[in-house]
């Protein structure tokens, strides 16, 4: 790994087997800045742990680790973040379907003083490419109409390819529990603290193996929940953490971090 790493790049994992390996090449070829990258798995008996557990002995920068807060993305996603040891984190998937050329820009942008930088299919210059017409016609209308009526510095909030100010994450927290609804939830708060967001375009492509695990008719009502979160007046942290857990604060849970990898 690297000693002091100006961005971690954090990668839920299920069950992926071998079918991660053009993902995490890709990533080591574009990237460039010191880097970490942290594949997160629910389970021991996750089909990706092998496959990336050989890839470290070639890669230091990697490690895998097992989630211990609960089952599913949005958890693993949380632990991810918690592990992190860079200033900056960016989110991205295991599926290949985001383009990690991005990820250095992306990165800048936060160490310029964004605290939200997200990687847009839908502003000019993007594209998705494939994936179900329903579920793309939902995210771009969510994008483009909280960009409209709410100035959220993005139209691709529902994206999870982003990169977040880890000072920001550990300010605001994370409430979600299950989903990939986080990178909308913490555009939405930052939003609502009137922190700045900016995007850059990416072209997003449909994975080229393997089933999605995104479950549209379970996880609309918690991205309708962010949705209009965005929308108010200006808070600050102590008023958003109250209104965004509805006055129950969730607190971090702790874990240590050395003895999380698995064996």
């Amino acid at each position: 790994m690297t000693a002091s790493p100006r961005v971690s790049i954090v990668i839920p994992a299920y069950n992926e087997g071998e079918g991660i390996l053009a993902s995490l090449d890709r990533i080591f070829e574009a990237v460039s800045l010191p880097a970490e990258v942290l594949v997160v798995v629910d389970t021991p008996e996750d089909t990706t742990l092998p496959v990336v557990a050989a890839y470290e002995k070639k890669e230091p920068r990697l490690r895998h680790m097992i989630n211990t807060y609960g089952r599913g993305p949005a958890q693993a996603i949380r632990f991810g973040i918690d592990s992190s040891t860079a200033p900056t984190v960016v989110v991205t998937m295991s599926d290949g379907c985001d383009d990690p050329r991005q990820i250095d820009d992306l990165v800048r942008l936060v160490e310029r003083g964004v605290v939200v930088a997200a990687a847009s299919r839908y502003m000019a210059g993007g594209q998705q490419v494939g994936g179900p017409r329903f579920k793309r016609f939902l995210s771009r209308s969510a994008g483009t109409s909280l960009q409209v009526l709410t100035n959220a510095g993005t139209r691709d909030a529902t994206n999870s390819f982003k990169a977040y100010s880890r000072a920001f994450v550990q300010s605001v927290g994370i409430d979600s529990r299950d989903g990939f609804e986080i990178g909308l939830e913490l555009t939405a708060k930052a939003r609502r603290l009137r922190l700045p967001v900016a995007e850059i375009p990416t072209i997003w492509l449909d994975r080229a193996f393997g089933e999605s695990n995104f479950k549209l008719t379970t996880w609309i009502p918690k991205y309708l929940r962010w949705y209009r979160f965005a929308f108010g007046p200006q808070l600050t942290v102590a008023q958003l953490t109250e209104r965004a857990t509805g006055g129950k604060g969730l607190a971090p849970q702790p874990h240590n971090d050395k003895g999380n990898s698995a064996p």
